[in-house]
């Protein structure tokens, strides 16, 4: 079931992380782009060759206008097995809430930095789950900080 960005708000779901795809020699990047900026963000785990893999990372920050689209584009191994966006705040502590992307989909553009009430929060790409580490979730955070919150 795929949850319009503007439910985000009042949908405060924890939803259960979603998969791994454990084809890729190496996991890929996700692009975040909103106005002007631009930026990837490698995964903080993955499954890699069917092991479940780690990752000391540092999540990429973005500063955005209000009412500004965002848009993240996965890899391709990502989008074949299906994804999904959980909105967390800014401590990557809380789920405020989640929206299922179209099966197939490479880039998804239906989230607007307004959508999400907090100035400062984390939206992660969360691969399906299945695959070679069956629960395990390739999960890649990408930081957004409002201007005029």
């Amino acid at each position: 079931m795929r949850r319009p960005a503007s439910a985000l708000l009042v949908l405060g779901l924890a939803g259960s992380p979603a998969g791994c795809a454990g084809e890729p020699d190496a996991p890929g990047e996700v692009r975040a782009q909103a106005g002007s900026q631009d930026v990837t963000a490698r995964p903080t785990q993955f499954c890699l060759d069917g092991d479940r893999q780690r990752y000391e990372v540092t999540p990429p920050i973005v500063e955005v206008s209000p009412d500004t689209t965002i848009s993240l584009t996965v890899p391709g191994s990502v989008a074949e097995r299906g994804w999904q966006v959980q909105v967390f705040d800014e401590q990557l502590q809380q789920v405020l809430g989640e929206v299922d992307v179209p099966e197939g989909t490479e880039t998804f553009t239906e989230i607007n930095s307004s959508d999400v009430v907090p100035p400062a929060f984390y939206l992660v790409v969360i691969e399906d789950k299945g695959g070679d580490c069956g629960e395990w979730t390739g999960a890649w955070p990408v930081g957004f900080l409002r201007a005029g919150g």
